[in-house]
């Protein structure tokens, strides 16, 4: 069973669009969405072509997804975030119809995928238990080894992080699947990872950057010029995104971990 793991897509339609047609040589079997897809400059485009799409599609919830919806639902005020976040997230919940809030209501934090033949392979945003908190390579073995204490597929695909990475803890294997719209890597591009029996790969598809960048800049989204100047023209690298993340998720980090 060959699967498609395509996630923090960001509402980036260019770069979805793009590896939609390159999934179309590869022919998966399965395509599963990882979260954080609409938090972004095109939202609504975004849901309807992944709703439209022939392969079967499983979601599953990113942490801004769930902060869109509970923004939707004027929940806002429960949420800890910046400015500048708060002004995208509203203005994403705006676009949405009531059918698109009840599909996101619907989102399940982790789907387990059993394979006939082969390991059953569980996919979560960020960790198993919780959408948001943050772990990288350069993430100490036993905080890593905290969160997945409790997991007990072998085979775990993430992202929340936008970096692909594999992390191995004894037995247990970690594929970061990298980010589809807003990436941080050695060169733009959409990232996202191919999982084929006990194979697995982590792909890179190119796309028209410069015309995606003018199409993004030229909707409503509140950021768009930064958008498509810093996550799409040009990006931050794996290094440094791993970096400002590891010491972010240092300060933030629960205590108990």
């Amino acid at each position: 069973m060959r699967v498609a793991a395509l996630y923090d897509i960001h509402g980036n339609v260019p770069a979805l669009h793009a590896t939609l047609t390159e999934l179309e040589v590869v022919k998966p079997d399965l395509i599963v969405i990882g979260g954080d897809t609409i938090s972004g400059p095109m939202p609504v485009q975004t849901l309807e072509i992944l709703f439209q799409l022939d392969t079967p599609v499983q979601f599953i919830r990113g942490n801004g997804d769930r902060e869109v919806l509970l923004t939707f639902d004027g929940e806002a005020q429960a949420l800890e975030m910046s400015d500048s976040v708060r002004e995208i997230t509203s203005w994403v919940a705006e676009q949405l119809s009531r059918s698109h809030r009840d599909f996101l209501s619907r989102l399940p934090l982790t789907y387990t995928l059993t394979r006939e033949n082969y390991e059953d392979v569980l996919f979560c945003h960020a960790i198993p238990t919780n959408d948001e908190y943050i772990f990288t390579p350069l993430t100490p073995d036993t905080v890593v080894a905290t969160y997945f204490e409790r997991t007990l597929q072998r085979i775990v695909i993430c992202g929340h992080t936008h970096v692909q990475f594999e992390r191995r803890l004894g037995d247990l294997r970690i594929l970061n699947a990298g980010s589809v719209g807003m990436p941080f890597a050695n060169k733009p591009g959409a990232y996202w990872l191919l999982l084929d029996g006990d194979s697995y790969e982590h792909r890179f598809t190119p796309y028209d950057v410069e015309a995606a960048a003018k199409q993004i800049a030229s909707t409503n989204y509140p950021q768009a010029q930064k958008f498509a100047e810093e996550n799409v023209r040009k990006i931050p690298t794996a290094q440094e995104a791993m970096e400002f993340l590891e010491a972010l998720a240092q300060k933030n980090r629960p205590s108990v971990y």
